[in-house]
């Protein structure tokens, strides 16, 4: 069985990272990843846009997966459905990402368990924005 981060390893994630990458960021400004990666990049954190159908999104380059992002990502950050998190998950494995979001409404079991088999933090069914405006408030 994983083990989803507690409320205290959520803050910790968000303390101590810098780098998103958001899987599924649409260049749409009513989209929710769009506006959730907005309030993110707002706050100081640098977010790197993975999606193959674009090439920027708030002033920063896409990248058309994972594998192709050229510096450490620290969280990454899915905006797909729950079919299509396990070879993303396997990406973010392959990178060394330090934590895996899953997005309110994105579940999956099996990609969870690798995460944790893995010793990589899995948040899953949460909204990062809601996250750090519950957990951090006041904080830029």
């Amino acid at each position: 069985m994983y083990n989803i981060a507690t409320d205290q390893q959520v803050r910790e994630i968000l303390q101590n990272s810098r780098t998103i990458a958001v899987v599924g960021l649409s260049h749409k400004t009513h989209r929710d990843s769009y506006q959730v990666a907005q309030y993110m990049q707002a706050r100081g954190y640098r977010i790197i846009p993975v999606n193959p159908r674009i090439k920027t999104v708030l002033g920063e380059t896409a990248y058309p997966d994972l594998l192709s992002v050229p510096e450490k990502v620290d969280i990454v950050n899915i905006f797909r459905r729950s079919d299509q998190v396990p070879p993303i998950v396997d990406e973010a494995l392959k990178i060394n990402s330090g934590a895996v979001w899953m997005q309110l409404g994105i579940i999956n079991d099996e990609a969870a368990e690798k995460c944790s088999a893995n010793g990589v933090p899995v948040i899953m069914n949460k909204c990062i924005k809601v996250e750090h405006a519950k957990l951090l408030p006041g904080e830029v």
